[in-house]
Formats: structure tokens, C-alpha cells, sequence
């Protein structure tokens, strides 16, 4: 996929209207589009997101994160 498709495809996703949450490996991101890329149309979206164990998980919302264990 070409890191434009790849973008649009992330960004279409029923969850991103709703308010949900998306993940991704960080290995498709960093090979793809790059996080620099990510990241930056994350904060235009208001959007955050948490890596751990090599997957990027995106919050299509702007509420607080709390991490409870």
C-alpha cells in the first residue's frame, strides 16, 4: 500500500468516527508511513495514542488516559 492509501484507510475507519480505538502493529507504521506522519495527523485529530509491546493503539478521541494496572 502506498503510506497515502494507508493513511485513508486508518482514517476511514468506523471507529474513528465513533469515537473508538484502532491499533496498529509499529512495525506496519514505522515501514509505511513512519511515525513522524502518525503522529503529526494524530494531533490535528485531537487524537493520542500508547505504544506497548510493539503495537501503536490510537484513541479516535481526545478524553483523558488512565492507566489502571
Amino acid at each position: 500500500l502506498s503510506p497515502d492509501l494507508w493513511m485513508k484507510q486508518l482514517f476511514s475507519a468506523k471507529a474513528v468516527n465513533s469515537g473508538g480505538i484502532l491499533r496498529r502493529s509499529a512495525r506496519d507504521v514505522d515501514r509505511v508511513i513512519g511515525r513522524d506522519v502518525l503522529l503529526a495527523e494524530l494531533h490535528a485529530r485531537g487524537f493520542r495514542a500508547i505504544e506497548n509491546n510493539g503495537q501503536i493503539v490510537i484513541f479516535c478521541n481526545c478524553a483523558p488516559i488512565e492507566v489502571l494496572a
